[in-house]
């Protein structure tokens, strides 16, 4: 018995000392908050912002600070949304659009927007059918890099004072009704068909040049080369002319007579059975030659 009250008085001795222990322990616990990398944390003092915690160890008053909100730092997707918007040229047109995001001041995202992503898919879809509404069709189509470039710029704008960073966003498709698919693809076809047309006409063109350009070659070589007989009769008639002068009349009558001689003598050394008939003229002149090659001999 004088054991048991021995521990009894212990006890009741150092409970209130166990007591402010396990207090110190529990307010040690409340007070330091880790925040993981991809968090920040909201903090409120009697329902009011106190401060944003950061990652890594943290203090605040136990019992008197509470966390309120923990909001990921993490970037995020927007569901993909599909909107309907008309262009300048009246064309209807569903668009499929996605966002990213990632919150960068969560104390006003918290305080300033109670559903932040439908709030910003609100946005986009407002902001598409304006930027869309001022371009024709085919400015969508052939211009999708500097609409995206827009689109984000002014989200970017618009959610500012949520506290959100628009990372990206970008235009998924652009979907057109039937009739107009059609209407497009009859359209295709004939500037493919205006295009054929104009190729083919384009190498016939170049076909008629190409002969042009070699008829007048083959003309061109043509006048060289009489250019070069012309030249050649030019010079024999000098030289001719030349020994006329030199040697008088009798020269000429020389050769000519020679000329005559070959030729009386290639046409009876012609096969088969030949009659030549020689006018009266000729034979003077071949008499003459040759007394001129038996003169000459």
């Amino acid at each position: 018995m004088d054991i048991e009250a021995l521990i009894i008085g212990i006890f009741q001795n150092n409970l209130a000392f166990l007591l402010l222990a396990a207090l110190v322990v529990i307010l040690i616990f409340k007070a330091v908050k880790i925040v993981p990398q991809s968090e920040q944390h909201v903090v409120e003092r009697f329902g009011r912002l106190r401060a944003v915690l950061g990652p890594g160890i943290n203090m605040i008053v136990p019992f008197i600070d509470r966390i309120a909100h923990k909001i990921s730092i993490l970037e995020r997707q927007l569901p993909t949304a599909s909107q309907d918007a008309i262009t300048r040229d009246n064309v209807l047109t569903q668009v499929d659009t996605s966002v990213f995001y990632r919150i960068i001041e969560p104390e006003k995202t918290v305080y300033r927007i109670r559903d932040v992503d439908s709030a910003i898919s609100t946005t986009v879809a407002g902001i598409v059918r304006a930027e869309i509404g001022k371009m024709d069709l085919d400015e969508v189509q052939a211009n999708r890099n500097s609409l995206i470039d827009t689109i984000k710029s002014t989200v970017e704008q618009a959610v500012d004072d949520w506290g959100i960073e628009v990372t990206r966003a970008e235009i998924l498709d652009v979907n057109l009704d039937a009739a107009t698919r059609a209407a497009m693809m009859q359209q295709l076809n004939a500037e493919r068909a205006r295009r054929a047309q104009v190729t083919e006409a384009e190498g016939s063109k170049r076909a008629v040049e190409l002969a042009a350009d070699a008829e007048l070659y083959a003309s061109e070589q043509t006048a060289k080369a009489r250019r070069v007989l012309a030249d050649a009769e030019a010079y024999a008639t000098q030289v001719v002319a030349f020994a006329i002068n030199e040697n008088g009349l009798e020269a000429a009558q020389y050769q000519i007579a020679l000329k005559q001689v070959e030729a009386l003598g290639k046409m009876s050394a012609a096969q088969g059975n030949q009659t030549i008939v020689v006018p009266a003229e000729a034979l003077a002149a071949f008499g003459d030659a040759f007394k001129l090659l038996k003169g000459r001999g």
